[in-house]
């Protein structure tokens, strides 16, 4: 009884006339593009992937590090003309480690360097610009003087421009022995005996230090202490109001001669002899100090 009843169905719907099926339009319903339309989306879409791939990173080319002319692609018709970058437009990219540097700027540095004031050298002493290891000698070590007559000459000179504050009117080239002489000299005695008159103490007018020659310039005399760097010559005290206590004028006047044969005195057993105007014509006008040491002691006139 089923099948029979399907069969029936069957047998109906192939009697009724022809259905929708067969009548179907020919076109399509659906709206049409418009002339040359199809081939400007097709050229566009085209262009798009072209600017895509070209942005895309391009592996380098191997063997060589030359760069490599733009090219450029047209994929369609009408599409537009892209340019893909070449080699040189992508020289940020590449590497970062540093280059060396070119061999004529390495010459130029250095010949810079060469021309740059070079700092002074440190003197000898505690303190920059000190010697003989007191910072109150103010000064420079120089080099050792080879004397041209026998005996003269200075190992370890220095050239001592004040001590104690107290400035020498020309820098004078003795030996350390001879400044911690002068030093101590100044200190406790010229100092103190001066005190405030005048001002005080402003500087020593040195009219002799190093000279290799004999004692007093004499023929056939022996070497002089200045020969050795032992020695040192002092003319005035001069004081800060602008006044001078020359030992040629002052050792002889009431007002300056206290001063004088005061700081004389003191200067006896500081330095192995002192001359003054009383010693011989050939110190009137000057003190003569040095270290050298005699087997009685101290040599004082």
């Amino acid at each position: 009884m089923m099948f029979g009843r399907h069969w029936l169905v069957l047998a109906a719907l192939l009697a009724l006339p022809e259905v929708g099926f067969a009548n179907a339009p020919s076109t399509s319903v659906l709206s049409t593009l418009r002339p040359g339309t199809q081939t400007q989306v097709a050229d566009r879409r085209i262009g798009v992937f072209a600017v895509i791939a070209s942005a895309l990173p391009k592996a380098r080319p191997r063997g060589s590090a030359a760069a490599a002319p733009a090219t450029t692609v047209a994929v369609a018709p009408n599409a537009p003309r892209v340019e893909l970058p070449s080699a040189s437009g992508n020289a940020v990219l590449a590497s970062a480690r540093p280059k060396k540097r070119p061999r004529s700027v390495l010459r130029r540095a250095a010949r810079a360097a060469k021309l740059r004031p070079q700092p002074a050298a440190v003197v000898v002493g505690t303190k920059r610009g000190s010697v003989c290891g007191d910072r109150s000698i103010r000064g420079q070590a120089i080099s050792p003087i080879a004397g041209r007559l026998r005996g003269c000459g200075v190992s370890n000179p220095v050239r001592v421009t004040a001590v104690d504050g107290v400035t020498l009117t020309s820098p004078a080239t003795i030996n350390c022995t001879a400044a911690k002489a002068l030093k101590k000299w100044v200190t406790q005695s010229v100092k103190s005996t001066v005190g405030r008159s005048g001002g005080g103490v402003k500087s020593l007018k040195v009219v002799a230090h190093y000279a290799c020659r004999t004692r007093n310039n004499r023929s056939g005399a022996k070497i002089s202490e200045h020969g050795k760097g032992n020695a040192i010559d002092i003319a005035a005290i001069n004081l800060v109001d602008g006044t001078s206590i020359t030992v040629l004028h002052g050792w002889r006047n009431r007002s300056q001669s206290k001063i004088l044969k005061r700081v004389h005195r003191d200067a006896c057993g500081t330095f192995g002899t002192v001359l003054g105007p009383n010693a011989d014509r050939y110190h009137q006008d000057h003190f003569h100090f040095d270290v050298a040491r005699h087997r009685g002691g101290a040599y004082c006139r």
